[in-house]
């Protein structure tokens, strides 16, 4: 039986080089790839595949937000994220929201092939790496420790204008791409800015790139389209 893979991340050469690696599994078939959350959920929504390998870092709408909706939308196909972030509430955010497995870019092409199988058959597959980190959030959840985040705090659309304005897109911009009104998005602001306390879009810039929501890599590229998506092989 061929297990059908969509791959994204923003990264097209990444991407590139693992799906020709992917290609020389038999049973493997890589049908799309993305280049950003959006695309991807567009992709597993139309394709239904197997497994989604993903990033975690991508413009317009991050890794978790696109695992949290595949998770709803396509419960048949599990997740395993490749990042390159080993850091406790990034890690735990990932799981919560649905993946089947996480593990680090670092790892040997062996490694993401066990991963791939291990959560085809159901099962979790955390990279050694991390999982020192999961274990340290699961003791610090029975102790009762205060942990929110912007994953707690926000709702999956405050979340996503949030990583829009810190990504440099106007308001303008971002009622475009979510099909709402400006104002709409001017009340979703101020209701962010209310719950985290925060006063101005530099102070939320900071705050999402710390929690993950955005990165560094595309903060203060608007409205870019790096790397689009492509099903089947790309050239």
């Amino acid at each position: 039986m061929t297990v059908r893979i969509i791959l994204a991340d923003d990264h097209r050469i990444l991407r590139e080089g693992i799906a020709a690696l992917l290609r020389q599994t038999a049973d493997f078939e890589v049908v799309a790839e993305a280049g950003d959350g959006s695309e991807l959920v567009r992709l597993v929504r139309e394709l239904e595949p197997d497994l989604v390998i993903t990033d975690l870092s991508m413009p317009g709408l991050n890794g978790i937000e696109a695992i949290s909706r595949i998770s709803e939308q396509s419960p048949r196909t599990r997740t395993l994220c490749l990042s390159v972030h080993d850091e406790k509430r990034l890690v735990a955010a990932v799981m919560d929201a649905g993946a089947s497995g996480y593990l680090l870019k670092d790892c040997a092409f062996e490694e993401l092939l066990r991963a791939a199988r291990s959560v085809l058959a159901n099962q979790v597959y955390i990279s050694p790496g991390v999982a020192g980190v999961l274990m340290q959030d699961f003791r610090e959840r029975r102790s009762g420790v205060d942990r929110r985040s912007a994953f707690s705090v926000l709702t999956s659309r405050e979340r996503e204008v949030v990583q829009l304005i810190a990504e440099g897109h106007s308001t303008k911009a971002i009622a475009d791409r979510l099909h709402v009104s400006a104002k709409t998005v001017g009340t979703h602001r101020e209701h962010i800015m209310s719950k985290l306390q925060v006063t101005g879009t530099a102070e939320l810039t900071r705050y999402a790139i710390r929690e993950g929501i955005a990165d560094l890599d595309t903060h203060g590229s608007p409205d870019s389209s790096s790397g689009s998506a492509s099903q089947g092989r790309s050239a």
